[in-house]
């Protein structure tokens, strides 16, 4: 029966007594590279073979649900298994292949040029002997690929030069490619010179920065595994290379600056993307001059361009991040046979072995965000406000010893309109961007108050996934420079500079329902410092409310302020700052619930789409909506109140319970500002407890004038009365109780010393202390 040996550019044999060793990353992708292939039948692999190229892989899941590897499109191939191969009429490959020395295993895995310069060098004997090696043996492609000089020079020499190259190859262990662990070190059968291995998670592994390609093929003598190049000798730190190479001279220069070459000398795993000179030449030379003119700078540059990790170009595969020692991360990948760094082809040369790593030179320099101003953190999406810092001369304010905090809006956030402003108003908005401390994202905090380098104010709302300052909410990309954090924002932060009642008597959009508000005695919490939110309904939601409904509606206070508190909830909600298309639940004042949610950057309130969202007061938000809301559980007992009801809400049912009746809601649920201050009142001093005090001047006539004051809280009776004894003659007052008034006419006859009519007082609850006004005229 005829036997055929399929070859393949990597192995695995499970010989009896390796089947209990525990699996590693090259073992682990193989076993997956059989189940992939299980459909072929007994003994098959699936590889990817790039397109264009010879390279084939046993792949990681993600470049076979891909389909490439680097980029470009892999074909797939189904091979037999390492150490198995087919026979004839017969599926799959049923059949093990046979073992031999490690000379012929040379023939029985392709490597043929390995196999004869082993001949002609006088090692075949030693191959064919008594031991136990392992063999690194370079494919026959790889002997091609070989600088010419170099391989001429061998074949010259083959009793020495050629020798001593084949036996650098050699360990005098058997080692398969689980013994093989990342970071190892071998010592060669040459010199005892150096090999590092790399085993890396994608199942690719190296040595010396060649990789493995047809490995495990077990010999009698020991093991063989192919590898895609010729080893060189290895001897020079990393240090030393940059020492003496003429191209490097400007990383040279600055790594000893910055007290970094040092670190390249010593025993390590590193990867060097080392800058040449033409590279630095490309920079701003002011750049350069300010980065290298910083220590601090100048090492988080070369420390950017170091990773602590060997990083062989034949191991990546794909894209991935690799920690530098400057703290932060490099995205590695590849594009073809290029390497990439952070997206962009830039590597000229790979894969310069060391005694501590490897060494990849570059055309760009790579500066990382901790050597950079603030101003420089903005990227492609920043650019409007970078140029505007510039154009208006905020930039140069920013002083490279100072601390900042830069909030940067989007490019799309910058309207024309807004673009059109005066520059004296446009520097004004920029500046409302500028904190004149740096503050870190996870410095941030709910209720947190920041001031911008113009003074104003700005807060901080932290949700469940975004943190919002005033009406802007962050998106992800915060920076961190050597001056200043930055923060990216969906939208021109605008502080608040009017209270929730304040907007709402400068909007006419709003006059009815603030005319509600007045009429529910709700103005003051609209007016008082607070966290609010609060749902507004546009003139247009009572369209169909006449007069007469609207007397109906405000004689039932409870019922007005259930309908009007149910549009109020405590705590600063920004629209942007809810989680995209999930259900968010707020508990009303009126004690029922609001659910909104965000769907296509669109509030929505009990399935109402909000208008007009994120109108910023100083005690709170305004969301805009132009239909009324009423809480779907609430039930109406009075037929008038449910027919005005209907007339306004139609988008729910609502709940007819005959006799039900709204519950009062006292204002106990806010806390009125209670201030204590002297206050001057016609030229004289008056100490004044208080909640609120309004002077009002209303009559002024040739025989008589006087000035009514109105005070909540204390009434301070005794001071007023000192104040008024040098110019009153008789003040007598009769006050029994809170809240009694003393008309004009009283207070006429009280100062002509007559009797006051005494009245009943009357009681207003508004959540604090009763209001009492009282008169008091000057003869």
């Amino acid at each position: 029966m005829k036997i055929f040996f399929l070859f393949t550019f990597s192995t695995f044999f499970w010989s009896p007594f390796e089947q209990a060793a525990a699996s590693v990353h090259y073992d682990k992708i193989l076993t997956h590279s059989r189940i992939r292939a299980r459909d072929q039948g007994q003994n098959v692999c699936a590889l990817q073979q790039v397109m264009g190229t010879k390279k084939k892989y046993f792949s990681t899941c993600r470049n076979w649900y891909q389909g490439a590897i680097c980029g470009k499109k892999a074909t797939v191939l189904y091979e037999c298994c390492p150490g198995y191969m087919k026979m004839d009429g017969m599926r799959g490959c049923p059949a093990v292949a046979p073992i031999d020395h490690v000379y012929g295993t040379l023939g029985i895995v392709g490597a043929t040029s390995t196999q004869q310069y082993s001949d002609i060098s006088k090692l075949r004997e030693e191959l064919e002997g008594r031991g136990s090696f392992t063999f690194f043996a370079p494919s026959s492609e790889a002997w091609e690929q070989l600088d010419s000089e170099i391989h001429r020079n061998l074949i010259d020499n083959v009793n020495i030069e050629l020798y001593n190259a084949l036996h650098h190859h050699m360990v005098n262990k058997r080692m398969l490619t689980k013994d093989l662990k990342n970071g190892m070190t071998l010592v060669s059968m040459y010199n005892d010179q150096k090999l590092l291995i790399n085993h890396y998670p994608n199942g690719v592994v190296t040595v010396n920065c060649a990789r493995v390609i047809y490995g495990n093929q077990i010999a009698t003598n020991g093991v063989v595994h192919v590898i895609d190049r010729v080893l060189t000798a290895v001897g020079n730190t990393i240090q030393d290379f940059i020492e003496v190479e003429d191209d490097l001279s400007s990383l040279r220069a600055a790594a000893i600056t910055s007290d970094v070459l040092d670190i390249l000398g010593k025993p390590g795993h590193y990867t060097l993307f080392a800058p040449t000179n033409e590279a630095f030449e490309r920079l701003p030379r002011g750049l350069l001059e300010r980065i290298m003119g910083d220590k601090v700078a100048s090492e988080a540059l070369v420390k950017f361009h170091i990773l602590n990790t060997l990083q062989c170009s034949e191991a990546i595969t794909g894209g991935a991040a690799y920690e530098t020692l400057e703290g932060n991360t490099v995205e590695v990948g590849c594009d073809g046979e290029s390497l990439t760094v952070n997206g962009v082809k830039m590597v000229k040369r790979k894969d310069i072995v060391t005694s501590n790593g490897v060494i990849h030179l570059i055309d760009e320099v790579l500066i990382p965000d901790s050597a950079k101003q603030v101003i420089e953190l903005g990227g492609a999406q920043q650019t409007t406000f970078t140029d505007l810092m510039i154009q208006l001369g905020l930039a140069s304010s920013l002083r490279p010893e100072g601390q900042y905090t830069l909030l940067v809006p989007l490019n799309g956030a910058f309207s024309d309109d807004t673009l059109r402003m005066d520059q004296r108003r446009l520097k004004t908005i920029l500046q409302n961007h500028i904190i004149n401390v740096k503050v870190g994202l996870n410095e941030l905090y709910n209720g947190q108050e920041l001031e911008t380098i113009g003074g104003k104010l700005l807060r901080v709302f932290l949700y469940r996934t975004a943190v919002c300052i005033e009406n802007s909410c962050m998106v992800r990309g915060s920076k961190e420079g050597r001056n200043g954090f930055i923060h990216i924002l969906r939208q021109i932060i605008n502080p608040a500079e009017k209270t929730l009642h304040e907007m709402l008597r400068n909007d006419k959009r709003f006059s009815v329902f603030l005319s509600l508000v007045k009429a529910a005695d709700l103005d003051d919490v609209l007016s008082q410092p607070g966290k609010w939110t609060l749902f507004v309904p546009t003139n247009d939601a009572f369209k169909s409310l006449t007069d007469d409904d609207k007397d109906i509606l405000i004689r039932d206070k409870n019922a007005l302020r259930n309908i009007l508190l149910y549009h109020l909830t405590q705590g600063v909600f920004i629209g942007s700052g809810f989680e995209p298309g999930v259900t968010n639940i707020l508990k009303t004042i009126q004690g029922g619930k609001l659910y909104l949610k965000t769907v296509n950057d669109t509030l929505l309130v009990n399935e109402l789409k909000s208008r007009e969202s994120d109108l910023m007061a100083t005690n709170g938000v305004i969301h805009v909506i132009d239909k009324l809301l009423y809480p779907a559980d609430l039930p109406v007992g009075n037929d008038q109140l449910l027919t005005i009801l209907k007339k306004l809400i139609k988008y729910i049912q609502i709940k007819f319970v005959r006799g039900s009746a709204f519950k009062e809601i006292p204002l106990t649920f806010y806390k009125p500002i209670i201030k204590t201050y002297t206050k001057i009142i016609d030229g004289r001093p008056v100490e004044v407890t208080e909640k609120k005090v309004t002077e009002e001047r209303i009559i002024q006539g040739p025989e008589i004038k006087y000035t009514r004051i109105t005070a909540g809280g204390s009434d301070n009776e005794e001071k007023l009365k000192k104040l008024l004894e040098d110019e009153v003659t008789k003040v007598t007052k009769f006050i029994e109780g809170d809240g009694h008034l003393l008309e004009d006419e009283e207070i006429k006859r009280l100062l002509q010393g007559a009797p006051v009519r005494k009245e009943q007082p009357t009681r207003r609850t508004q959540g604090g202390t009763a209001r009492r006004r009282t008169r008091l005229a000057y003869p």
